[in-house]
C-alpha cells in the first residue's frame, strides 16, 4: 500500500505528543546511541544513551495549543549502558565531567495544519528541523576551548507513527501507541571540551509513550526520584522564561562543572 499525504488538525498532533487533557503529563522515551562524526575517521560509537520528555498542551482562546515540557537525556557507557558520570576524552586524553541534558522548559506553540503519510492502520508525522542561531557561548573567552565557534547548526530528524484509528477516535485525548525514529547530527556538546576540532556528533534513537511516570525504565525513574524530581511532571502552565538548551545549560552551570559537581544538578519537585 502507497502512503497517502494528508493533513491533520492541531488537535491530532496534540494528541499524538502529549494529550488533549491539560491536566495531565504525558511521557515519551527514547534509547539509542551517539557516534563521533570525524572526517576521514571510522565508526566511533561514543554514548549510548536514554532520554525522557514529560509534556502537557493547554488549549488557547484562538484554537492552538500551548506546549510545555522538560527533557532529561543520559550519556552512558557505550557497553555496559551505565550512567557516566566522568568520560575520558580519546582525542586529549582528559577526565571530564559528563553534564547530563536537563533542559527545563521546552516549549512552542502547535496550530495550523500538520501533514502525516497515512498508510492503511498506521500514521505517521515527519519533521526534518534544522536550526542555526549565535552560539551563546562564543563570545566569552572562558568557554573557547569547550564551544568556539560562532554560529550553532543542528539538523533533528523525527518520525513519530501512531494506529490511524486512534489518531482519528475522537474519545482518545492521547494516542497511546507511538513509535518515535529520531536522528540528530550536531556540533560537539561544550563538556566534551574539543575546541574547534574537526568533526560532530550523530544521535540514532528511536522510542515511544508510556502510560505515566511508573512506566519509565527503572534508570530514569531512579534518577528523577532521588536527584531530580522535578521531571516527574510537566509545568502546569507555559513558563515565561527561554527554552533551556545544553549550550545555556553548561553557561549557566560552569562553575559546578569545573567543580566535578554530579549532573544533572538536583533540582526540587515543584509545588506549585
Amino acid at each position: 500500500m502507497v502512503a497517502e499525504s494528508q493533513n491533520f488538525d492541531a488537535q491530532h498532533w496534540v494528541k499524538t505528543r502529549s494529550s488533549l487533557d491539560q491536566n495531565q503529563s504525558s511521557f515519551v522515551v527514547w534509547t539509542g546511541a551517539i557516534y563521533a562524526w570525524v572526517p576521514g575517521g571510522k565508526r566511533n560509537r561514543l554514548f549510548k544513551m536514554m532520554g525522557v520528555s514529560v509534556s502537557r498542551c493547554i488549549p488557547t482562546e484562538d484554537g492552538s495549543w500551548d506546549f510545555t515540557s522538560r527533557e532529561l537525556t543520559y550519556y552512558l557507557h557505550p557497553e555496559t549502558g551505565e550512567i557516566l558520570r566522568q568520560w575520558e576524552n580519546p582525542w586529549t586524553g582528559e577526565s571530564l565531567t559528563v553534564m547530563h541534558v536537563a533542559n527545563n522548559p521546552v516549549q512552542g506553540c502547535f496550530k495550523g495544519k500538520f501533514p502525516a503519510q497515512v498508510n492503511g492502520d498506521s500514521t505517521t508525522f515527519v519533521f526534518d528541523i534544522f536550526s542555526t542561531y549565535p552560539n551563546p557561548l562564543a563570545t566569552e573567552p572562558k568557554f573557547a576551548d569547550y564551544s568556539p565557534n560562532p554560529i550553532y547548526q543542528s539538523g533533528e530528524l523525527f518520525k513519530l507513527t501512531v494506529p490511524t484509528k486512534e489518531l482519528l477516535n475522537p474519545e482518545i485525548l492521547s494516542v497511546s501507541k507511538l513509535q518515535l525514529c529520531w536522528d540528530r547530527i550536531g556540533p560537539w556538546v561544550p563538556w566534551m571540551k574539543m575546541g574547534d576540532r574537526p568533526g560532530q556528533l550523530i544521535y540514532s534513537a528511536y522510542g515511544g509513550k508510556v502510560n505515566d511516570f511508573t512506566e519509565l525504565p527503572s534508570l530514569l525513574k531512579d534518577e528523577i526520584n532521588n536527584r531530580v524530581p522535578l521531571y516527574k511532571n510537566a509545568p502546569p502552565s507555559c513558563l515565561d522564561v527561554e527554552d533551556m538548551t545544553s549550550w545555556l545549560y553548561f553557561q549557566q552551570n560552569f562553575d559546578a562543572y569545573l567543580a566535578g559537581e554530579t549532573f544533572p544538578l538536583p533540582q526540587p519537585e515543584d509545588v506549585t
